[in-house]
């Protein structure tokens, strides 16, 4: 390889990166901008907990078809292209948000926000990992990916100040900023070579799935990605409104968002570092006993900066944790059915996030508390380890074997 290929390789990874990072932080914005704006939402539209719980998981509920259909049409017109009308979506939507006039329209809206979501994120993956390369994927990924607790450190710090503007202004930053990037992507963001180049069969969604090895790893895949998310929304969604019932200020609150946000970007880059050095089983004993502990500090942290400190350990494992998750998926699917595979694991991980704030909403409105939620989340916790454990076998499997069957034949698993 001459330098001139040398050079151009490393001019399309790091604007990849960076233009994958730059969608990546409005969509941590636009996560966390409900949970910001929670208390002024409830108060402009006169709801309480419960109705919150679903305007939370309808945003989440829309991610399911938008994570399915954006990974099946990105396998067929194109990452970019995909990527491009995801963000459009997105955007238009959180700007509808902003403007809602009713709780009905409010949760339509959130849904199709969720929807563009859904779509973004296994084409941002795919374009990540593609582009990167095995050796690489571990770091890319999480560069990439930190983007999401930053921009979700952003909305806690509109949290802080809305400069007199209200709820509607994380909304508003979250809308117009998408559609803004949207012609950078256009000019910019290169096509996925690993898609360009890609040969092979036809599939089925089962067959890409379950067939030629892949049940086992999509399964632990789907176990993993369900459980880990379910504990991450609900603390993206509900720990503000946890904080306050505990008799911290709304700012208070936000602060301590932030300090999670921070920690989950520094979490998201060291481990998944790490995740390129040091064998699964391994990362999952250190994902999993940081989410317990940091669960375990958020309940009997009772001041400010104990709180501060347990947040940012909660997004050091939870969020750091859920980013080795997408880094590993990609690996398990040939190029032509790698968006679709991913897609299929962050459908099923958002069924957690939807079905944990949810659960969340109805607890609190039965008097649970803190306790309740914290202890709840623990099994599901235990569980994802365990899968995430069993994925190591699979994980060195798939880098012994750098070709699937004769439904992929040609298409390098690792490289591609």
């Amino acid at each position: 390889m001459n330098i001139s290929s040398v050079t151009h390789s490393r001019v399309r990874l790091v604007t990849t990166i960076i233009l994958c990072f730059m969608v990546a932080l409005m969509e941590g914005l636009d996560l966390q901008a409900p949970g910001i704006a929670a208390q002024g939402m409830m108060a402009a539209f006169e709801i309480d907990k419960l109705h919150m719980g679903w305007i939370f998981s309808a945003g989440i509920l829309g991610m399911l078809p938008g994570a399915f259909i954006g990974g099946r049409l990105a396998d067929h017109l194109g990452r970019k292209r995909v990527l491009m009308g995801s963000v459009a979506l997105f955007g238009i939507f959180s700007l509808v948000t902003a403007v809602a006039w009713d709780f009905n329209s409010l949760v339509v809206a959130r849904f199709l926000t969720g929807a563009g979501l859904g779509a973004s994120l296994p084409n941002l993956i795919a374009l990540t990992s593609e582009v990167a390369g095995a050796k690489l994927r571990g770091t890319a990924v999480s560069m990439m990916y930190c983007g999401v607790p930053l921009g979700a450190a952003c909305a806690a710090m509109i949290g802080v100040n809305d400069f007199g503007v209200g709820w509607q202004l994380v909304f508003y930053v979250g809308g117009f900023v998408p559609l803004l990037i949207v012609p950078l992507l256009g000019f910019y963001l290169p096509e996925s070579q690993a898609y360009e180049k890609a040969t092979g069969e036809g599939f089925t969604l089962p067959a890409l799935l379950f067939k030629e090895g892949r049940g086992k790893p999509t399964t632990l895949l789907w176990v993993s990605f369900f459980f880990t998310l379910m504990v991450t929304y609900i603390l993206i969604n509900w720990l503000p409104s946890l904080l306050i019932a505990q008799g911290f200020t709304s700012k208070e609150a936000s602060w301590v968002v932030l300090s999670m946000q921070i920690g989950a970007a520094v979490g998201t880059l060291l481990l998944g570092a790490l995740m390129d050095r040091l064998p699964t089983w391994v990362m999952s004993v250190v994902i999993y006993l940081g989410i317990l502990s940091a669960l375990a500090a958020l309940y009997f942290s009772v001041s400010l900066a104990a709180m501060v400190v347990a947040g940012f350990i909660a997004g050091m494992f939870t969020t750091g944790g859920q980013s080795v998750l997408y880094a590993l998926a990609p690996m398990f699917y040939p190029a032509l059915g790698r968006v679709t595979g991913v897609g299929s694991a962050v459908a099923i991980g958002r069924l957690g996030a939807m079905s944990g704030p949810l659960v969340v909403g109805k607890m609190l409105a039965m008097g649970t508390g803190t306790a309740g939620v914290m202890l709840a989340c623990a099994p599901g916790i235990v569980v994802a380890a365990i899968s995430l454990c069993f994925l190591s076998g699979a994980r060195k499997s798939a880098e012994d074997q750098p070709k699937f069957g004769s439904a992929a034949k040609a298409v390098v698993l690792g490289e591609s």
